[in-house]
Parts: structure tokens; C-alpha cells; sequence
């Protein structure tokens, strides 16, 4: 079967008319083989208003039902993604070319956050405060906010859209999702998947979930319309440039998840072993396109001969090729762009006096699809397209001799999304994760910086926007507090003691 065929089937099974699949002007390709796989009806700027005001209105009758039944949606839709997880995982493979195994996890990832929000929807909490006034009771209340925007990237199409969804669902808010123009039809199946968790539970009003299919022009309307009080915004920094003034214009809250430059530092007592493993991972894992990437590695120069050969090997060894008919471990580029981005990145390096291992095309015999060995590339110092993000499979070694030079070189970048340190010394592990040590939002020991599990909050500082999204309190959010004090008493107590008496 080709690929085209494939994919109608497989949104077939999801839900999707066939008939939203042709004879549109946005054009769907897949990075696997470089074909055309739909072509997409996109909306007006008109019609992306109306579905916000729609959304409104399914807000407004939402907010009314009781949390414990507004997770009971959630759980529904956990269920219809566990019933679809093979079929959702593979169309992820085919739109975004994840290997098999990253396009089912990412469906995990899914599951898991409807299982978080559900346990939260009854763990919605305020706090009783303590007053200084007799006879009175000072405490918080938390209340639904209203349309949740969600704008999502291409290289994770549906776990991110569902991060924010099952939390703004369970905490009372109605959702507006515009997905990556190189990856609507993930879009397309999650609707129709919510779609049947939906009927299945009670007081689902219309319009809670839409999903806008179209250009920049429409994430505009998202950002600008004065009825969404909160955007969460996936996406490059340049990006986050230009939604988080618009948002901070109107007062409107912003989550953004943005560039995440990151880096691992390589410790003399460090399991090398292990370090391999996690390294090459979360370096080479999704063809570079996450994220979490690990993109820079300080490497103390004790363990430096010994690690980097066997870096080099397993770049060199590893294999690549298309998710759908081999068992290789890296798939393609997303697009043309991509890989003339990763070719300038490395041409750079070379520049500064960086020794590139890999980094050349892989012929899989399609024209339009952009195969790449990854790349090691060893620079004499931080300098040029290491400062800088590149989305793709470029990992820059450097050495270093004291931890805290590592420190500051790590910390030396706009980004501050994810980070880790490989040590099996307490102080320096202690030091990485202290104040004075990593920046950045995630900073684990001993694991790599991609990865990261629903249950805490993911997001960064820095040039990463600061917004949190997924576990611990990141549900705040998603919610308006109100501090409210009861007076229960027959007087009328001023705070601070203050004195106002009239006759």
C-alpha cells in the first residue's frame, strides 16, 4: 500500500471523512518519502473568529459542571486513545517520520496526561488563610478562565495539544488548537477521537474543542481575539517574540514553550556507560527535532579520549532510514528547510574550527525526503552555531577542566530549557542542581535532557518563555484565583487595625 493510501485509511479508522482529505490548498506532505499525502480546506480569518466565539459559549455552560464530571470526559478520552493509540502512533510516523516507537510513546504521553487530569479534577485546591480578624474566614478559590488557545509545533503534533487540553478541560475551560500547518491531520484524528469521548459523557456542550486548520494568519486571530484569556504557544523563539507582546498587549496570559539550546556535562566519575547511552539518545533520538535535544556536551578533559571514540563510533554506526519499513533508530528531517538549516549549522562549525563527524545525507531514494547521518561535531570553544539552536541531529563536544568554567559555559546561552550532568559525585551533582548551577527549567542528574515524564512541570527560563505546561501545579495556569474573606461575626474589624467610625 502507498503512503497516501495508508494514511486515508489510517484517519479513515480515526474518524476522518475522507472528503476533508482532498481538493484543499494547504498541502500535506510526509517527511518519510516526500509525497503528498493530503491536501487540507483551510479556514478564514472570519471563520476562525466565529469557532472562538463558539468555544466562548461552551465555556460559559462548562464551567458549570462540576470538576469530577468534567474529568470524567477526560477519563473517556484517555480510553479512545488507548483504543487508537496504533493507529494515531503510526499516522504520528507518517506526518512527523518518527520512528515506531517515539510515535506510540507520544500517544503515551497522552494517556498518561488524561490520567493525570482526571485524579486532579478532584484535587482542584484553594487554601484556608489565616486572618487577623475575629469572626472571619480568608480563603482562595480557583475558577475556570475561559478558551484556552493552544498553537503547537510540528515535532510533537498531538502529545502537546493533549498537555494543555486535559488540563484545561478537567479545571473548566473550552480549547482552541492550531496545529502546525506540516502536521494538521494529527489534528484532525485527535478531534475526531475527542469527538467520541464526547458522546459517550453527559454535558459536553458544543464547540468545547476546535481545531483551526490554516496559516500564521490564523494562530493571529488565536493571539489577538480579546475572548481568549490564555495562548499556549509551542515554537522558536522568533516566534515567541512576536505572540508574547501581542498577549501582554491585551492583558492576556502566555505559556510559551520556546528554543531550548541544551546541554549535558560529562563528569570524571561519571558511568560512561550510561552516559553513552543517554547521550546518544537524546542527541540523536527524533532526528534532532525535540525540544529537550541535547545539543552541547561538556566533556571534563580526565574522560574526554575515553568517551568521545565511542561517541564517534555509535554516530557512525547508527542506523537511519524511513520509520515505516526498517527498524532504523533515526528517521528523516522534516523538511528541505531543515536540512539546509542543519548544512549552514555545519558549514559554520567547520569555520570556527569544529571537526565534524556525519552530518551527510542518507539516500533513500526519494528526492523530497531529507535523510541525514548525525552529526559530532568537536569545537576547540563555545563559539558561532554553537550559541545558536539548530533543529537537527548536531551535537557540539567541547572539553573543560574545572566545573564551574562548565557551569558558566552551560548557563552562557539565550535558552534555558532542559540540562544535565553525568556524576556520580554527590557535591558536584548537589552543585549542578543548586542556585548557582544550571538555569535552566529541567536539570537532571545522570539521565538525559529528553524525556521528560507528564508528572512534573515541563518548560524553561530564559529565551524558552518561562511557561510551564503538564504535571505538579502547572494546572494553576489554566485558572483564575480569587481570595475571598467571610465575615461571620456581628462587627465590622478593619484589617491592619485601622479605625473608621461615622455616626
Amino acid at each position: 500500500m502507498d503512503i497516501r493510501s495508508e494514511t486515508t485509511e489510517l484517519l479513515g479508522r480515526l474518524g476522518v471523512r475522507a472528503d476533508r482529505l482532498a481538493g484543499g490548498d494547504l498541502v500535506v506532505r510526509s517527511p518519510v518519502t516526500g509525497e503528498q499525502i493530503a491536501a487540507l480546506k483551510t479556514i478564514s480569518a472570519g471563520d476562525a473568529a466565529a469557532m472562538i466565539e463558539e468555544a466562548d459559549a461552551a465555556f460559559r455552560a462548562w464551567r458549570n459542571v462540576p470538576a469530577p464530571k468534567r474529568g470524567e470526559l477526560v477519563r473517556l478520552l484517555g480510553e479512545e486513545l488507548r483504543a487508537a493509540k496504533a493507529d494515531l502512533g503510526r499516522l504520528v510516523s507518517i506526518e512527523v517520520g518518527k520512528i515506531p516507537s517515539e510515535g506510540l510513546g507520544e500517544v503515551q504521553e497522552m494517556i498518561d496526561i488524561c490520567d493525570f487530569a482526571v485524579g486532579l479534577s478532584r484535587q482542584l485546591y484553594g487554601l484556608t488563610i489565616a486572618t487577623e480578624r475575629p469572626g472571619h474566614r480568608m480563603m482562595e478559590t480557583w475558577h475556570p478562565l475561559g478558551v484556552v488557545g493552544v498553537i503547537s509545533a510540528f515535532n510533537f503534533p498531538v502529545a502537546v495539544w493533549s498537555w494543555n487540553a486535559a488540563l484545561a478541560l478537567v479545571c473548566g475551560n473550552s480549547v482552541v488548537w492550531k496545529p502546525s500547518e506540516k502536521t494538521p491531520l494529527t489534528a484532525l484524528a485527535c478531534q475526531a477521537i475527542f469527538a467520541r469521548a464526547a458522546e459517550r459523557a453527559a454535558d459536553v456542550p458544543n464547540g468545547l474543542v476546535q481545531v483551526l486548520i490554516g496559516d500564521g494568519a490564523i494562530g493571529e486571530v488565536l493571539v489577538d481575539h480579546p475572548k481568549v484569556p490564555l495562548v499556549s504557544a509551542t515554537g522558536s523563539t522568533r516566534m515567541g517574540r512576536a505572540v508574547g507582546p501581542r498577549l501582554a498587549k491585551r492583558f492576556a496570559r502566555a505559556i510559551l514553550e520556546l528554543g531550548g539550546n541544551n546541554a549535558g556535562i560529562v563528569c570524571p566519575s561519571a558511568d560512561l556507560d550510561m552516559a553513552v547511552r543517554a547521550i546518544a539518545f537524546g542527541a540523536m533520538g527524533t532526528a534532532g527535532q525535540r525540544c529537550t535535544t541535547l545539543r552541547r556536551l561538556f566533556v571534563h578533559d580526565s574522560v574526554y579520549d575515553t568517551l568521545v571514540p565511542r561517541l564517534r563510533k555509535a554516530y557512525q554506526s547508527v542506523s537511519v532510514g524511513s520509520p515505516l519499513e526498517t527498524s532504523a533508530l533515526v528517521g528523516p528531517l522534516i523538511d528541505r528547510v531543515a536540512f539546509e538549516g542543519m548544512q549552514k549549522a555545519l558549514d559554520a562549525a567547520k569555520a570556527e574550527g569544529g571537526t565534524v563527524t556525519g552530518g551527510e545525507r542518507v539516500d533513500t531514494g526519494g528526492a523530497e525526503a531529507y535523510y541525514v547521518r548525525p552529526a559530532l561535531v568537536e569545537m576547540p570553544k563555545q563559539t558561532g552555531p554553537v550559541l545558536e539552536e539548530t533543529f537537527a541531529p548536531i551535537l557540539y563536544v567541547m572539553k573543560y577542566s574545572e566545573l564551574d568554567q562548565a557551569i558558566a559555559e552551560h548557563n552562557a546561552v539565550g535558552a534555558g530549557l532542559s540540562s544535565s550532568i553525568f556524576t556520580r559525585d554527590l557535591m558536584e551533582s548537589e552543585r549542578f542542581l543548586s542556585a548557582e548551577g544550571s538555569d535552566c527549567g529541567i536539570a537532571n542528574v545522570n539521565i538525559g535532557t529528553s524525556g521528560a515524564e507528564i508528572g512534573g512541570a515541563f518548560g524553561g527560563e530564559k529565551e524558552t518563555g518561562g511557561g510551564r505546561e503538564s504535571g505538579s501545579d502547572a494546572w494553576r495556569a489554566y485558572m483564575r484565583r480569587a481570595t475571598n474573606t467571610v465575615n461571620y461575626s456581628k462587627a465590622l474589624p478593619l484589617a491592619q487595625g485601622v479605625s473608621f467610625d461615622i455616626d
